[in-house]
């Protein structure tokens, strides 16, 4: 349900009542709060974009990445065929793929737990002024 708003005064601010500058100060206050709110969504919608265009380069990198260990580890079961069995070759790179994939996995989980979401900056900000600046008026009114 849209508030509602009271028709402008003709009468100066200090002729009005406590009560229409309160209603006054509450209105403004909420379409405050929404301006913030909408920048806040703003600002992460654009920086989620740029997030998103980023983890898709990096994952296209990956996979070329993982194409390239592929043929490194292909290399690395040859050269040691020619000490070794062929098996025995293909078995020492397994072990050793698991082993250095285990470290990897622990130091992401780490990662992981240490990470925190974004925060609108800018919003947090503004919203911190606008409080400021009521209370600035507040106590300039109350002055008076």
């Amino acid at each position: 349900m849209p508030a509602q708003s009271l028709p402008q005064a003709s009468r100066p601010l200090t002729e009005q009542s406590t009560s229409e500058l309160v209603q006054r100060a509450s209105e403004q206050l909420s379409k405050l709060v929404r301006d913030e709110l909408t920048l806040a969504k703003a600002e992460l919608a654009e920086k989620g974009k740029h997030a998103g265009i980023g983890a898709g380069l990096f994952g296209g990198a990956g996979v070329l990445a993982g194409y390239g260990v592929g043929a490194l580890i292909a290399t690395l079961v040859i050269v040691l065929d020619l000490w070794l069995p062929l098996w025995a070759a293909a078995l020492i790179m397994t072990v050793v793929l698991f082993a250095v994939a285990g470290v990897l996995a622990l130091f992401g989980k780490k990662q992981v737990s240490r990470a925190v979401p974004p925060e609108p900056q800018a919003a947090i900000q503004g919203l911190k002024a606008d409080v400021d600046e009521v209370k600035q008026a507040v106590k300039e009114r109350s002055r008076a």
